[in-house]
């Protein structure tokens, strides 16, 4: 894995070989070493863990300067929550989805076909930074959704920052038909959430409950509103928010104008088909603006972070 940006003149010239400034061709005139990465740093601006050093490259030949796999701690520093604020720690939503170079989100039905093996490890990374995963239930349902598990590797982290072993899934349903037979429901390593609105079947938030989910109220009809989502997650002490999707559940998040961040992967597959998009539902009246925080590569994937301007 290399990082593609940010870039600055000084370690473009160190990825060429000359000094910045100098005319002598490669990098340095703008374009990119083969089989190298030009980097700063591997933490976003004010993010949890920047001052560690850790993703940097510090103690690696190289650094982010050659094309090696990244170890999970790096990893967790490249994609760590903002910091705590003046007034404590406030939800940061971040999306976490995939697409093809044509627009598919999935094939036949899920996302696994179109991912790899570097796609899967930041997935597991983005979970176990989270204190809860926000999913729509056609997704559980499409993707055989299971429990969040408990990782060795970020267990002393999650300690030290107040999480839970593993993050909670949320599950967002407005008609809460269900499977609690699911791993999800009956071995899960935290309650599993279930978000609904408070027009919901009474017979279905009862059934919820009694097969050990936690039902939280966020909407005064029967679906949920995505601002109440957000804010009754907060007030249950879950700040580090990510969604999976499916692609109606971020439609609508984006709509609400409550997304952070989204991480993007871009798959170099092609699929055609009428496969959905990565967000769907209506168009939202202006386009929402984000800005390139980070961008890594291995293997033709694009792994790219997108923050609220």
């Amino acid at each position: 894995m290399r990082r593609l940006f940010p870039v600055t003149d000084e370690t473009t010239a160190r990825a060429s070989g000359g000094s910045a400034g100098d005319d002598g061709g490669g990098a340095a005139d703008g374009g990119l070493v083969a089989g190298a990465a030009v980097v700063t740093g591997a933490a976003g601006e004010g993010s949890e863990g920047e001052a560690s050093g850790e993703g940097s490259g510090a103690g690696f030949p190289g650094g982010d300067l050659v094309d090696r796999e990244w170890s999970l701690a790096e990893l967790a520093v490249a994609y760590a929550y903002p910091r705590l604020g003046p007034g404590g720690r406030q939800p940061w939503l971040r999306a976490n989805m995939v697409s093809t170079l044509d627009g598919a989100a999935q094939h036949d039905g899920r996302s696994q076909p179109i991912s790899n093996a570097a796609d899967m490890r930041i997935f597991g990374t983005l979970r176990a930074l989270a204190d809860v995963v926000i999913v729509g239930a056609e997704t559980v349902r499409q993707e055989g959704y299971r429990p969040a598990r408990a990782r060795a590797e970020f267990a002393g982290a999650r300690q030290a920052a107040g999480q839970e072993p593993a993050p909670a899934i949320a599950v967002v349903s407005a008609s809460l038909d269900l499977d609690y037979g699911l791993p999800l429901f009956t071995s899960p390593a935290v309650p599993t959430l279930v978000l609904t609105g408070a027009a919901a079947a009474p017979d279905r938030m009862a059934a919820a409950e009694k097969a050990g989910a936690r039902v939280v109220v966020a909407g005064d009809g029967v679906g949920v509103d995505p601002v109440r989502a957000v804010q009754a997650l907060a007030e249950l002490g879950h700040t580090r928010l990510l969604t999976e999707g499916g692609p109606r559940l971020l439609g609508q998040l984006v709509a609400a104008g409550v997304l952070d961040e989204l991480c993007l992967t871009i798959s170099p597959m092609l699929t055609a088909g009428d496969a959905q998009r990565i967000a769907g539902g209506p168009s939202v009246a202006v386009p929402k603006r984000f800005g390139l925080a980070s961008l890594l590569e291995e293997g033709g994937f694009l792994f790219g972070r997108y923050r609220r301007t």
